[in-house]
């Protein structure tokens, strides 16, 4: 009696990692393990360990790149503050006119 398992050999691992890594943006990973007769998880752990692996080094920020960054942090920062603040005021109106 079989345990349904199916062994694949790391070259054939391999290849459907960059396969799918050759997709990128064009197929998703449920569609290139349908198209190839693998599990979708399957892949999707072949494409972790992968990954893990070989880490991809991001290109640092250019200046307007960071400048932008800031901007975005400190807009953060004030919409969380609004938040807070709207949220203490309902709180206060809310118990006011119970």
């Amino acid at each position: 009696m079989s345990s349904g398992r199916v062994s694949f050999s790391p070259e054939f691992r391999e290849q459907m990692v960059e396969l799918f890594l050759s997709y990128k943006g064009q197929k998703n990973l449920s569609q290139v393990a349908r198209e190839n007769g693998i599990g979708a998880e399957t892949l999707r752990n072949w494409v972790k360990k992968y990954q893990e692996a070989n880490p991809v080094e991001d290109k640092p920020l250019t200046i307007s790149e960071r400048a932008r960054l800031e901007q975005l942090e400190r807009e953060n920062q004030e919409l969380r503050l609004e938040r807070e603040f709207l949220g203490k005021a309902t709180a206060f109106f809310a118990k006011k006119y119970r």
